[in-house]
C-alpha cells in the first residue's frame, strides 16, 4: 500500500495493500477499496462506499458523497462501484437516498470524464461513457454501453437504453430506447436512427442491425400505426430476435415515456 504523507484516510477505512492514495487525498469512514485502485490527489472518497479493483479516481474528484436531497437526514445510504472504472478529475457522484433505491450503483469498465455529475440512486451499467460534464440527475438508469456526450442533462427518473448514444449538448427528460441516436433538448429531442456505427464497433451482425432498423421504421415512420400497434407488429415480424425484444419491451415498460420525434417530424 502506498498512501502520501499528506493523505487522510479514516481508520476505518478497509484499501487493499495495493491501493494507492495520492497526496492530500481524503478517504473517509466505512469507505472500502479493492486491490490496483488508485486515487489521485486531492480526491475525496466518502462513505459508506465500496470501490473495486483497478479503478482511478481523479484529483478533485468527490466520490460517495451525501445526496443533494432535500429529505435526506444523514441515513445510512451507500454507493458501490465495480472495477477497472476511469472516475475522471472533478467528477461527483453521490450514494443513494432512503427513499430511492438506497445505493448509486456503478458498473465495470465506465469511462466517466471530467465534471460529470451522477446523482443519488442512479445504475450505471457496464461500457459506460459519459463525456465531461454530462450530469445525470436523480434515479437515472443507464444500459450497457451507453454513450452520453457532453455538456448532456438527463431527467431524473429517466432511462437510457444499452448501446444508445446521446449527442452532446442534449437535455432529456424522456426515456431513450436502447441502440438508437437521440440529441436534442426536451421538446426539440429527435431520434435520427439506430446507431449503426456503435452496433458494427461492438459486435452486432450485419442482420442483426437490418432488424433493428427495420423495426425502427415501424416504430417511427408508420404514422398510421398506434404505438401499441406498431410493437405488436415489431414483435410478430422479428420473433427470434433478442434485440428487436428488448427493445420493445423498453418501450412497454416505460412510465416517463419514450422519446419519439424524429428529424423528420
Amino acid at each position: 500500500m502506498s498512501i502520501h504523507e499528506t493523505a487522510v484516510v479514516d481508520p476505518t477505512a478497509e484499501l487493499d495493500s495495493s491501493v494507492i492514495v495520492g497526496p492530500y487525498a481524503v478517504i473517509g469512514a466505512d469507505v472500502k477499496i479493492g486491490a490496483g485502485t488508485r486515487i489521485e490527489p486531492h480526491a475525496v472518497v466518502s462513505g459508506p462506499s465500496t470501490i473495486g479493483e483497478r479503478n482511478m479516481i481523479g484529483s478533485f474528484a468527490t466520490v460517495g458523497g451525501a445526496p443533494q436531497d432535500m429529505s435526506y437526514r444523514g441515513e445510512p445510504t451507500e454507493l458501490i462501484v465495480g472495477n477497472d472504472n476511469q472516475i475522471r478529475e472533478y467528477a461527483s457522484i453521490h450514494r443513494g437516498t432512503p427513499g430511492g433505491r438506497g445505493k448509486t450503483e456503478i458498473g465495470n469498465n465506465c469511462l466517466l470524464m471530467a465534471y460529470i455529475h451522477i446523482a443519488h440512486d442512479c445504475r450505471i451499467g457496464d461500457n459506460v461513457i459519459m463525456a465531461n460534464v454530462a450530469t445525470l440527475a436523480g434515479h437515472v438508469q443507464v444500459g450497457e454501453r451507453a454513450s452520453i456526450g457532453g455538456l448532456v442533462a438527463v431527467h431524473q427518473f429517466c432511462r437510457i437504453g444499452a448501446y444508445s448514444y446521446i449527442g452532446g449538448v442534449s437535455g432529456l427528460s424522456l426515456d431513450v430506447p436502447p441502440y438508437v441516436i437521440v440529441a436534442g433538448i426536451r421538446d426539440r429531442t429527435r431520434v435520427s436512427g439506430i446507431n449503426k456505427v456503435g452496433l458494427r464497433r461492438n459486435g452486432f451482425s450485419r442482420e442483426t442491425i437490418g432488424n433493428l432498423e427495420a423495426v425502427f421504421r415501424i416504430i417511427y415512420r408508420s404514422p398510421n400505426l398506434l404505438l401499441k400497434d406498431a410493437l405488436e407488429l415489431a414483435r410478430k415480424d422479428f420473433p427470434t430476435c433478442p434485440e428487436v425484444a428488448r427493445m420493445v419491451e423498453f418501450f412497454e415498460t416505460s412510465k416517463r415515456g419514450v422519446v419519439r420525434r424524429t428529424e423528420e417530424d
